[in-house]
Parts: structure tokens; C-alpha cells; sequence
């Protein structure tokens, strides 16, 4: 069963940046495109970024200019740098294909406040 783990989520306050990770079992990162959702208390959970296996990206209005995402296949990992922080950023983190085809991991808390 394909399993993903969310990390880096912390703190900030606004103005501030973090990177999020996304690990995988298997070959998950490498031989898909992937994507970053979040869930905001009492939202519905939205996609804000999304890779393709050629590193074409994809970011939601409200995130343009201030996230990246990126992918190192070598390690089956996928990023998101956030940069300029602001409250209605706070959410939890998850990362999926993009569209959400596996379970979905724990997440990791993003909390931009001062």
C-alpha cells in the first residue's frame, strides 16, 4: 500500500517561510505527477501545487509567486517552499498525486501567526 509522509510544517510568522517534505514508499514520486493540497479548519481540502513527471508546475491564484514546488526522484521526495507567509496560509499540509489517488498521510501543520 503506497504510504506518504508529510514533514516540515512549524510555526512562522507571517512574512516568514518553511519547506514542507514529502517522502513515498515505492516508486510513487518518481513515476507520477504529484501535488500539494491543504486543509484549512472547517474548508474543504484544496490542491495549491502541482508538478508533472517532467517538472511542468502548477500553483491556486492565491499561492502564485510565493510557493515552489520541486521533486528529487533520486530520493522520492517532494518539496514545497513557502515563502511570504501569511495567515490564510494556515492549514494542514498534504501531498498526493494530483489527483488524490493514494490514502492520504498524517499532514503537517502550517500555523503563520504572529
Amino acid at each position: 500500500q503506497v504510504q506518504l509522509v508529510e514533514s516540515g510544517g512549524g510555526l512562522v510568522q507571517p512574512g516568514g517561510s518553511l519547506r514542507l517534505s514529502c517522502t513515498s514508499s515505492g516508486r510513487i514520486v518518481r513515476d507520477y505527477a504529484m501535488g500539494w493540497y491543504r486543509q484549512a479548519p472547517g474548508q474543504q481540502r484544496e490542491l495549491v501545487a502541482t508538478i508533472s513527471i517532467t517538472g511542468n508546475t502548477n500553483y491556486v491564484d492565491s499561492v502564485k509567486g510565493r510557493f515552489t514546488i520541486s521533486r528529487d526522484n533520486a530520493k522520492t521526495t517532494v518539496y514545497l517552499q513557502m515563502n511570504s507567509l501569511k495567515p490564510d496560509d494556515t492549514a494542514v499540509y498534504y501531498c498526493n498525486g494530483n489527483r488524490p489517488y493514494w490514502p492520504w498521510g498524517q499532514g503537517t501543520q502550517v500555523t503563520v501567526s504572529s
